[in-house]
């Protein structure tokens, strides 16, 4: 018998697909991430008398064990809250463990939010990349946005209501003229969709901010750097070369470090060190 994830809902109940309440019907065991929301899920169908396990972050590590056991014999279905189980919830290493035992595994289509919004969007997706919720802390997640911004990918994100705004204030620092879209309430009564640039779309935001959340960010391309100016320059060439490093190395850590063209910094390092031998001898 396989393990069988379950796509639910995201918010309107004629989401669910024909064959996920077959399967939800026929299972032995229903694996929850909350059992209380999988019980209204399940009333909501009219399915009764299921035994339902619990599995989340807290439990997973120590849960896995028997629900790969249980799947042996008898068709367990494993869901999520709303949506795809497994995406930015555990189930990952639920389905490695079950591959490692020797249990066939099958996954269901159905709604996901992050396709959904990647559509919704209307931003190019010839490429794009799920990044899941940002970082909790403000360093932290605005370099991931630096990390994750670039030219020809559209990136998709989840994030809690309440952080949606430090979200938002940390892209805007980091990326002021970027494109974004922002659902709330995807499928539900209240859904509302903003675009925007960050600045414009926290303007737009009601407060507090309710509900589940998700955004994408078009393909976004930084400014380059500003390059150092001449005086900059010759200070870090003059302190590479008192330290001892050769005029090769020097022109090599300088492009690195975009001071300019490799050859020209190399002349000019060159240019210094000579002269910094004429200072010598003349003293």
């Amino acid at each position: 018998m396989p393990l069988l994830f379950v796509p639910t809902p995201l918010g309107n109940l004629r989401d669910v697909t024909l064959r996920a309440v077959d399967a939800l019907r026929d299972a032995e065991v229903i694996v929850a991430e909350d059992t209380r929301v999988a019980r209204k899920l399940l009333a909501a169908l009219g399915i009764e008398g299921r035994e339902i396990w619990s599995y989340r972050e807290q439990n997973a590590t120590r849960a896995t064990p028997a629900i790969v056991e249980r799947a042996r014999n008898g068709l367990v279905a494993v869901t999520s809250d709303a949506g795809m189980p497994g995406i930015s919830d555990p189930g990952s290493a639920l389905v490695a463990a079950a591959r490692a035992a020797g249990v066939r595994v099958e996954v269901l289509p159905g709604p996901s939010a992050a396709t959904g919004v990647a559509l919704l969007s209307g931003f190019p997706l010839a490429r794009f990349s799920f990044e899941g919720f940002p970082p909790r802390t403000r360093s932290a997640r605005r370099s991931q946005f630096e990390r994750a911004l670039q030219p020809g990918v559209t990136t998709i994100w989840y994030e809690s209501p309440r952080r949606l705004r430090a979200a938002l204030a940390d892209l805007a620092e980091v990326a002021p003229d970027a494109a974004i879209f922002v659902v709330r309430e995807y499928t539900k009564l209240h859904e509302e969709q903003l675009w925007g640039t960050p600045a414009e779309v926290l303007a737009r935001l009601s407060d507090p901010v309710r509900g589940e959340v998700a955004f994408a960010i078009a393909p976004h391309s930084a400014p380059p750097p500003a390059r150092p100016g001449a005086a900059e320059t010759v200070a870090a060439i003059d302190a590479l070369l008192a330290d001892g490093r050769r005029v090769g190395d020097v022109a090599k850590l300088l492009a690195a470090r975009g001071y300019g063209d490799r050859q020209q910094l190399y002349a000019r390092a060159a240019e210094r060190k000579a002269r910094r031998k004429t200072s010598i001898k003349e003293r």
